[in-house]
């Protein structure tokens, strides 16, 4: 008798949405490079700025669901498209805004548009062209390649803003993620569901899912990776440009090139997302053999840990690089495994819009970490405190995961 053959891990829905979400994500990681350049710019508080990143990670959380809903209803490519077309216009927009409403209110068209490019809709596709047994892993490798692209993100933003301003800069990552669009063609994608989940209204798989305990549970457990990463992707370039001790000019990074704390900031961004590749996928692939929501909880303490230990230490040059390596390697791992725990307990049908909704709450952490960062430095001078207030968040994802039950509901037709 012929042997089966194993589906394919690297499809070119894999490939193409991998090109997608790297350059989306490439963009949106660079935004924290462009903090101290604008405030000094037009003499604007740290808030300002802030703010705007915070009312970008709020309108990409609203976003979210919509564009699940939109992908499900009439195709993810054109949801893919809507969504580009929507960021390169608020990022050639906000190029001209001199004002700090101006910029708040200009990244609600980046929110949307890295809604439409980024998690919900390309994990979702990527997930139902997966078989069962690679749709773990194909989840984490599409997560590590948003990593990837937080990789260069922030580097080529301090690159490219010593050659131009910084409303130049803003055209040209609106051309980059315009030219993302020449992956869309590979984006077709079967849509595997059983019975039961063709026959289940969106209606009614909302319904179960609000009623569903774990659901919450989960929804609540996301806010602090929000939180967490947002902050972390906002403020710690600056952080590090500000707080941290002085480069030795005769260590290792200055014969780098690293010789001052801002491109150490730039650097250790891009270092985040280079251990986070490899942390994605090994979260991918655990998660495929052992419970997700104990891996969940784990991650969350870990990061609570290396959160504390980081602060309570002197801030060298060498603590940053320790730090931004192990929470680089917690940094995305976490997305792969909430976004497969969905698919398992509530099917592949709706799991878009699902995921849109919990990842509503990473947004609100996301809104609150960025916007509480300025707010707070601008009150006390440091960032002490809000990061304080990220372990705390942190701590109780950590403890708000350990409940969920992680088991496949049945699912109810309309």
């Amino acid at each position: 008798m012929p042997q089966t053959a194993r589906a394919p891990l690297m499809t070119p829905v894999l490939i193409g949405g991998c090109v997608i979400i790297m350059i989306s994500f490439a963009i949106r990681a660079s935004f924290g490079v462009f903090q101290i350049p604008i405030a000094e710019e037009f003499g604007w508080l740290r808030a300002e700025f802030s703010l705007a990143i915070a009312i970008q990670n709020l309108a990409w959380g609203i976003g979210q669901p919509i564009f699940g809903a939109i992908a499900e209803r009439f195709g993810d490519r054109r949801a893919i498209f809507l969504g580009a077309l929507i960021y390169a216009a608020g990022l050639v927009l906000s190029s001209f805004a001199v004002t700090p409403g101006a910029h708040q209110f200009l990244e609600i068209l980046v929110g949307f548009g890295v809604a439409g490019t980024g998690f919900g809709v390309i994990l979702a596709v990527v997930g139902r062209a997966a078989s069962d047994e690679n749709r773990s892993l194909a989840l984490g490798i599409a997560t590590a390649a948003g990593s990837a692209g937080q990789v260069f993100g922030a580097p080529m933003a301090e690159i490219l803003l010593s050659f131009y301003s910084w409303q130049s800069v803003f055209v040209i990552f609106a051309a980059l993620v315009l030219l993302s669009l020449f992956a869309l063609p590979m984006m077709r994608s079967p849509a595997p569901a059983s019975r039961a989940e063709l026959e289940q209204s969106m209606g009614a798989a909302l319904k179960q899912a609000f009623r569903d305990p774990s659901f919450t549970l989960i929804f609540l457990g996301f806010f602090s990776c929000g939180y967490q990463l947002a902050f972390v992707t906002a403020h710690f370039p600056a952080m590090v440009t500000e707080m941290c001790g002085p480069i030795n000019p005769d260590g290792m990074l200055a014969a780098i090139g690293i010789t001052t704390t801002s491109a150490l900031g730039a650097v250790a961004i891009s270092l985040i997302g280079l251990a986070n590749i490899g942390g994605t996928l090994l979260a991918a692939w655990l998660g495929k053999r052992y419970s997700k929501k104990y891996l969940l909880a784990s991650i969350y303490m870990a990061r609570t840990v290396v959160a504390a230990a980081f602060i309570l230490s002197p801030i060298t040059p060498g603590s940053v690089l320790v730090f931004s390596v192990i929470m680089g390697a917690l940094w995305l791992a976490t997305v792969p495994l909430t976004s497969g725990l969905i698919a398992h307990i509530y099917g592949l049908r709706y799991m878009g819009t699902l995921y849109g909704i919990v990842f509503f709450s990473h947004q609100l952490g996301s809104f609150l970490g960025v916007w509480l960062g300025g707010a707070l430095y601008d009150l006390h001078g440091d960032y002490t405190l809000v990061w304080w207030v990220g372990v705390g968040v942190g701590l109780f994802s950590a403890i708000v995961h350990l409940p969920v039950q992680e088991r496949a509901l049945n699912l109810r037709p309309a």
